[in-house]
Formats: structure tokens, sequence, C-alpha cells
């Protein structure tokens, strides 16, 4: 059993600290189908683990400049009161039936990161040539080294063909700051939601608002992830605190082993190529999500 946690919580720490989100959502179903946790004590113990992981994670990427203190901590706090709504739902749910909502959730997971990466800069095409950095990042034989000068050479195609959008009378549109302003507000009350009644950082929809509303790379973009995932997590488990047992036991080899994985997996993105890392972890998504789907369908109908 000790093996199985420790081996569980790296693999989710890895998850969490490469692709910025997505790990904590298999948190749960380890919990329950692997450990044999309540499913209401999964989803809180959940929050601890996650949130263990993301702080770590957090220092990790501010070390390289990847987080954005003042926009994450603005998302993070748009969801607490949404997390306590949450978790006062998580409550008056039929665990069969919360079970069943999670594989949903984890489904709905695996298409955003499906959709995600047939959008990605690497599948776009190159439209203007390479600045004279990104040219000898090119000529590298390291495979990072080339995805990442892709990455910098798709954003500057994209941005400057948004400067180039022209409106029907004929002049530039940009896009207004309240536009971005509201998606992010929008987002943080609805991760907020997922964070108090799945126990899930909800990395999945963080890392594309963060992208599309205020345009940051994906090393920002991930990074900044992690810290509105630690101030969720925090919140949600404030609601919890003296309504449920943590089994210490379990949890902090669990917790540990999320803490280590979080701390390796910025190395792991670099050594890997992104779209490899979300190919696999989209697999995993689907095949679990559809093991709970069955699961919880069964036990609700029997």
């Amino acid at each position: 059993m000790l093996f199985a946690t420790i081996a569980l919580g790296l693999l989710i720490g890895l998850a969490l600290g490469a692709l910025g989100g997505g790990g904590s959502i298999l948190t749960v179903p380890a919990l329950v189908y692997v450990l044999g946790e309540p499913v209401r004590t999964a989803t809180t113990e959940s929050l601890v683990i996650v949130g263990v992981a993301a702080v770590a994670g957090t220092v990790a990427h501010s070390r390289a400049g990847h987080v954005r203190w003042g926009p994450g901590v603005a998302f993070g706090l748009a969801g607490v009161a949404a997390s306590y709504a949450g978790t006062a739902v998580n409550g008056r749910v039929d665990a069969n039936l919360l079970l069943l909502a999670f594989a949903g959730l984890m489904a709905a997971a695996g298409v955003a990161m499906a959709v995600r990466r047939s959008g990605s800069p690497a599948q776009a095409p190159e439209v203007y040539p390479p600045r004279d950095a990104d040219t000898a990042n090119l000529r590298l034989h390291s495979a990072p080294a080339r995805a990442s000068a892709a990455v910098a050479t798709v954003e500057r195609t994209l941005s400057r063909a948004s400067e180039a959008t022209v409106a029907e009378n004929g002049h530039p549109t940009a896009r207004r700051p309240a536009d971005g302003m509201v998606m992010i507000l929008s987002a943080g009350v609805a991760v907020g939601f997922l964070t108090g009644f799945f126990g899930v950082g909800g990395g999945f929809v963080i890392v594309p608002a963060l992208v599309m509303a205020l345009r940051y790379r994906m090393p920002a973009a991930v990074g900044t992830s992690l810290l509105i995932i630690a101030v969720n997590s925090a919140a949600a488990l404030s609601a919890r605190i003296g309504h449920v047992t943590f089994h210490w036991s379990l949890l902090i080899p669990f917790a540990l082993a999320a803490l280590a994985g979080s701390l390796t997996g910025r190395r792991v993105a670099d050594a890997v190529p992104a779209a490899t890392l979300s190919r696999a972890f989209t697999v995993m998504l689907f095949a679990v999500a559809g093991y709970m789907a069955l699961r919880s369908g069964l036990a609700l109908t029997g």
C-alpha cells in the first residue's frame, strides 16, 4: 500500500508540475479506487495533496520568473466564495452521483486538453521568419530548444495577426482590457466552485484562460496556474476543517511524493515534448473517466 501511495503521489505531482494542472484531477480517483478512501474524505485529502504540490511548483516556477503574482492572486481570490459554495454542495450530493459527475469532469478535461493540443503552436504554420535568436535556437540539437523557439515564433505570428485584424469600419480592433478581466473573473469563479465541489485544482481551465485572456506564454501560464491552484485549495480546505478526519498515515507520504514530483515536473517538461506529455495524459484521463463512469453508474442503478 505504501508503494502504491508513493507511486501515485509522484505521478500526480509530475503531471501538476509539468503541465500546470490536470494532475490533481487524478488524485480523487486514486484515493478512492486504489487506496480505498471514502469519497468525501478523498475530495478533502485531495485539497491537501494538490495544495502542497501547487505551492512547491509555484516556488520552482517563481525562481524561473514564470509566476505573475498580482493576476494570479486576483484570479484565485475571485473563486474563494465559489469554493465555499462548492464545498457546501459537496456535502449534499450522493457519493456515487458525485463520482459520476467527476467522471464527466475528467472527460471534459480530456476534451479541453485535446483541443488545446490540436491548436497548439507546434501544429500551427510559421508565417513570419524567426528572429536571429530564434534561428540560433533552432540550430541547436536539443528538442526543448527547438520547441521553445517554435513557440516564440508562432506567438509573435498570432500577436501580429491579432494586431492586423480589421473591423467592419476599416479600423484595427484591439482586445478590450475589460473583456480579459471578465473572462478571468468568470474562470476564477468556475475554478473555485470546482475546487470546493470536487477537490481539484482546475488547471485545465486556468491555463487556457490565462493564455487567451491575458495572452500569457505557456511557461507563465503554467507557473501562474499553480499559484491560483494553491490559493483555491487553501480556501476550499479552510471550509472543511473540522468536518473530516484525515488519514495521516496515507496522506503524508502521498503529499510528500506529490511534492517531490511537482519539483521535478518542470525538468520533465524541459526534457519531454509538451505534445507527448499532453497526449499521454489525455488518454489517461479518458480511460480513468470511463472506469469511474462505469463503476458509479452501476452503483446508482444497482
